[in-house]
């Protein structure tokens, strides 16, 4: 181990510190829940870098914050990469323990996403000491990116009035720059019927049965997204992902929910998504027993445009690099959505395949973070700008 690069010891140490995001579960380790302890180890190594961090969030829900500011500067870009990891349950290596296999680094978050702020670090280690600092960078370490991004809102009250001009949120793309993604939507439904003993189901009525005559109107309103689909994003989804009902097999259920997994395209908005599903619900005629209890957008969409200074400082850093800068879309949400939100462009990239986030043997190749911290090198250094 004595030959790594200071931005793989940098990953090394990041992965070593759990961060847990318990995902609204009660069940998980407190030793290993909560962003506190990766933003302090960042705040202290943002301070070598004689940067000043500052520490935001409750309930050790704990986003970094940090700025470094240049002489005559052409904007301000913020790098948000998420220092949240999803749970470890059956994973088949240690998750805390970083080791190298074939040339790639295992662990828990190697790929999504602590390989891109390991990156950073190291890229701003070499702009910062060779004084060629050509944009202001806010570095963002936030938390709660896989589930509600309340790091992101932290950061944004903590910004107050400042704000960057566009935004780079790393996650596990293979070094192709995206500059459009679906949103997330989250609808959860209740059926209320009323409880008797099974013996007699006359006296009652099913909540469950109530509950999936709307699950099958809901699944076929979604037919018709195949008819309208983006030119770059295809068509939205619906997905019923979770059902609970019922408290023993002799009593007639009197409540049911289901959790609908929506995802949206960048003209659709939560009361869109709500209105649809209720009317799937009219539509199975049980609207008087079944409700939409919340209707929550945990990831808007994302649609940047390619004239942007988002996508052309990056898209100029990738060519430098011999890569290619052309726009690619993905499936999955990301914070770059909720900064757009805020209205604040932004695009995403980063090490690793999001093929392998999330499972039992999650990676990022060393060549992959090792050319990161030169893309971030030529986009600090003013990648976009005049030649």
């Amino acid at each position: 181990m004595q030959n790594l690069s200071p931005s793989i010891r940098h990953l090394r140490d990041l992965i070593a510190i759990p961060s847990v995001n318990p995902m609204g579960r009660d069940d998980l380790p407190p030793e290993i829940v909560g962003e506190h302890a990766v933003a302090e180890h960042l705040s202290r190594a943002l301070g070598k870098l004689g940067l000043d961090a500052a520490l935001v969030g409750e309930g050790g829900r704990t986003s970094v914050v940090a700025e470094a500011r240049a002489t005559n500067a052409m904007d301000t870009l913020l790098v948000a990469s998420h220092i949240d990891t999803v749970p470890v349950d059956g994973m088949e290596i240690d998750p805390f323990d970083p080791a190298i296999e074939d040339d790639r680094v295992l662990g828990r978050g190697s790929c999504d996403t602590k390989a891109g702020m390991a990156a950073l670090l190291e890229a701003l280690s070499r702009v910062l000491e060779n004084g060629r600092l050509a944009r202001n960078v806010i570095i963002v370490g936030e938390a709660d990116e896989e589930l509600s991004s309340i790091g992101v809102h932290d950061v944004l009250k903590h910004l107050g009035s400042r704000r960057p001009d566009w935004v780079l949120a790393t996650e596990p793309t293979e070094l192709c720059l995206i500059n459009a993604h679906k949103g997330v939507v989250h609808t959860q439904v209740c059926a209320h019927g009323r409880a008797c003993h099974s013996s007699d189901p006359t006296q009652g009525q099913n909540a469950i049965v109530l509950l999936a005559k709307a699950i099958l109107s809901i699944d076929e309103s979604a037919r018709v997204f195949t008819d309208r689909p983006h030119p770059e994003l295809g068509p939205a989804t619906l997905s019923v992902g979770i059902v609970h009902g019922g408290q023993a097999p002799n009593i007639v259920p009197d409540e049911a929910r289901i959790w609908v997994d929506r995802r949206t395209l960048p003209d659709e908005t939560p009361a869109i998504v709500q209105e649809q599903i209720e009317a799937a619900i009219r539509s199975a005629g049980v609207e008087s027993q079944v409700v939409v209890e919340s209707c929550s957008e945990e990831k808007p969409p994302l649609h940047t445009d390619a004239s942007s200074i988002a996508v052309g400082a990056t898209a100029d850093a990738l060519a430098r690099e011999g890569l290619s800068g052309d726009c690619g879309q993905v499936a999955f949400g990301t914070d770059a959505g909720v900064f757009g939100r805020a209205g604040i462009p932004g695009v995403v990239l980063g090490p690793g395949s999001i093929d392998v986030a999330h499972t039992s043997r999650e990676f990022v190749p060393i060549d992959q973070v090792e050319t990161m911290v030169r893309i971030f090198e030529r986009v600090l250094e003013g990648a976009g700008g005049p030649r």
